[in-house]
């Protein structure tokens, strides 16, 4: 499930960005630490394989950068598909509100027990017995993993199996005894899932530590591909529960494509919870744990509020999060490709200077890319969410309801945008109490706006999405106030400089892309979905022409960087 194309809900989406950033800055490290010829265990190790052999040690970090791109690529859009197709197969309602809450539990349960520590200890310590000289011990290592892993997963899904009609209200309090059962009925068919997960990040960890990427980045699409072919073939006959079938496939396709990389490994059952490796794991993850203990704890209430305003607020949310997703990830490709790898490799106590003109650079680049799209976004948000969810069983109203959310999630992506660098940046100098620190500080804030706003104001599911904005704002301005008093600040830097120039050409987005919308929306030159491809398709076009027309008079030079640096690190990774 680690790189998976999935989000659900205001509230875990938020806090999702500053766990995950955190995983990304500790796997970049372990990347750089390797592609210099090392390993966190002392011992050198061969280039990454790829598709024709080892590589070099040069080209070994753009590889890998490449080949996750474009696994990231292929994800988001896999995922474009099965959001429109389960959008158009069960709209919105009570059902599909208790899947979206119900299929978040086996996230929670991975996340806790192997996702988390899949990037911040599982990589690391496998990475040590890489070498050929210990092959035999890194299957020994893998097989006490999987042993292990196995039983406490095994037993976690039978507890939980047997308490499913308990789990149902901690998510959905708000649900009548009809819906409860219904999502009691979800979450029996979807809790395997979790040991098929789980098996998975292991396998993952070993391929990461093997420096083959290819299996890892092909997880996430073939995760969306079978959900899609499931709920495409199952939906008529099993109705909404196909969804929770639909996620049993997708952890299995995911599953699947890891094996061929264990071609050869010889796995057996291995119990010895006392081995070195096991010791190191559970060290390392310890930082991490209290991270994801806090996005569960939250996400369990945001779902419980969200179930107290309308049956279908859960998946408007949802709906409206995957598409605030979409840009996040195209932000983290951009930081991953050419920021993140320099940075981990510099001590600001030695380098400040260096380190503090790198993070700038990584701010620069968020703000060229997250401004202008979120600009964008909002002003297509209505014909997007009609051309990608409305069709079949999801209706005018539950777009309109979608992009309300919508509305008032935007105000915080860029602020979440920024978090990605910031939160990095302490993890890159060995501080994993801070982030999670203001982590708790911006879950508490949450939790103070979001039910005020939903219910004594009477908001509803727009005061739960208002806080959602409000918590990511107060969790980055609190991270670059704690960045800028450790860090000395970042004036001199072009921070302010490009912040104010990229606003300024988004302007140009603004008015051509709602140009585009009210015009042709006006003159019906199509009709249903082939109005809405041709809205977006101009108003994208001619929003993207006007902000680079803009950023040339502007002088912006991180929008021609960005793209001169993901040209190069495309290029250097091609076999030559």
């Amino acid at each position: 499930m680690h790189g998976r194309g999935t989000e659900i809900g205001s509230f875990s989406g938020g806090l999702a960005i500053w766990r995950n950033a955190a995983q990304w800055g500790q796997t970049l490290r372990w990347l750089n630490l390797r592609g210099r010829g090392g390993s966190p265990g002392g011992v050198s190790q061969p280039g990454i394989v790829g598709p024709g052999g080892p590589t070099s040690e040069g080209q070994g970090l753009a590889l890998a950068a490449a080949i996750n791109s474009l696994g990231n690529v292929s994800s988001r859009i896999l995922g474009l598909v099965r959001e429109a197709a389960i959008a158009s197969l069960f709209g919105a309602s009570g059902s599909t509100s208790a899947f979206d809450a119900i299929s978040g539990v086996p996230k929670m349960v991975y996340e806790l027990l192997v996702g988390g520590m899949l990037s911040a200890a599982l990589v690391p310590v496998l990475s040590e017995y890489a070498s050929e000289e210990q092959a035999g011990e890194l299957e020994r290592v893998l097989s006490i993993l999987l042993s292990l892993a196995g039983v406490v997963l095994i037993v976690v899904v039978v507890i939980l199996e047997l308490g499913a009609r308990w789990v149902a209200p901690l998510l959905l309090g708000g649900f009548g005894a009809h819906l409860l059962g219904v999502a009691t009925r979800l979450a029996r068919i979807i809790l395997p899932s979790i040991l098929i997960y789980g098996l998975s990040g292991i396998f993952q960890a070993y391929h990461y530590a093997r420096k083959r990427f290819v299996y890892p980045a092909a997880g996430a699409p073939a995760h969306n591909l079978g959900m899609i072919i499931a709920v495409l073939l199952l939906a008529p006959r099993l109705g909404i529960a196909a969804l929770s079938v639909g996620v049993l496939a997708a952890a299995s396709a995911q599953l699947l494509v890891q094996l061929p990389g264990l071609r050869g490994v010889r796995l057996s059952l291995n119990f010895d919870w006392r081995h070195p490796a096991v010791r190191r794991i559970l060290r390392l993850y310890a930082p991490v744990v209290l991270s994801i203990v806090i996005a569960n704890v939250g996400i369990v209430i945001d779902r419980n509020l969200a179930s107290r305003t309308a049956e279908e607020a859960i998946t408007w949310m949802n709906k409206a999060t995957f598409l605030i997703q979409l840009p996040l990830g195209l932000v983290s490709m951009a930081i991953s490709l050419a920021v993140l790898p320099t940075l981990s490799q510099i001590d600001a106590t030695k380098e400040l200077d260096s380190f503090k003109r790198t993070f700038a650079r990584g701010l620069r680049l968020v703000l060229v890319v997250i401004i202008p799209a979120a600009v964008g976004l909002f002003a297509l948000g209505e014909p997007v969410i009609e051309l990608i969810f409305q069709r079949g069983e999801f209706t005018p109203h539950d777009s309109m309801q979608t992009w309300r959310a919508l509305r008032y999630y935007l105000p915080g992506l860029p602020f979440a945008a920024i978090d990605l660098p910031l939160i990095f940046a302490f993890y890159a100098q060995k501080d994993t109490i801070t982030p999670v620190a203001v982590g708790i500080v911006s879950v508490l804030i949450y939790l103070a706006v979001g039910p005020a706003l939903a219910f004594v104001v009477g908001w509803g599911f727009l005061g739960l999405v208002v806080a959602n904005s409000v918590q990511l704002t107060s969790h980055a301005l609190i991270m670059l106030v704690l960045f800028s008093r450790r860090f000395q600040g970042l004036r001199g830097y072009g921070v302010a400089r490009t912040t104010l120039k990229a606003a300024l050409a988004s302007l140009l987005v603004a008015g051509l892309s709602r140009g585009t919308y009210v015009v042709l929306g006006r003159a019906h030159l199509l009709s249903g979905i082939a109005n809405s491809i041709l809205i977006v398709s101009v108003g994208v076009g001619l929003g993207a022409a006007g902000y680079v027309v803009g950023a040339r008079l502007l002088h912006i030079e991180e929008v021609e960087t960005l793209w001169g640096v993901v040209r190069r690190r495309l290029g250097s990774a091609r076999p030559s």
